[in-house]
């Protein structure tokens, strides 16, 4: 996975991430392709959060996942109760 598919899986723009702050973004892309995501993630979680808040990815650009469909349910017939 690369550096900006892992940004637009945490919403966040990365071309308005990379104009907006280059050098930080070369420095998190660097750190990025040293170590695991998971690894990166934890590193810089709270500094994510920010930069999700002020990078936020428009819903248009987005790739929405689809909606599972609902799971059927078998209908059971009900017998009459009788006394």
């Amino acid at each position: 996975m690369k550096f900006d598919e892992y940004l637009e899986g945490k919403k966040i723009d990365s071309k308005k991430y990379r104009l907006a702050e280059p050098g930080q973004y070369e420095e998190f892309k660097r750190i990025y392709d040293q170590v695991h995501p998971e690894s990166f993630t934890q590193q810089k979680l709270f500094l994510i959060n920010k930069i999700r808040r002020a990078y936020k990815l428009e819903a248009e650009t987005a790739e929405k996942k689809p909606a599972a469909k609902q799971a059927m349910r078998p209908k059971i017939p009900l017998k009459p109760k009788t006394s």
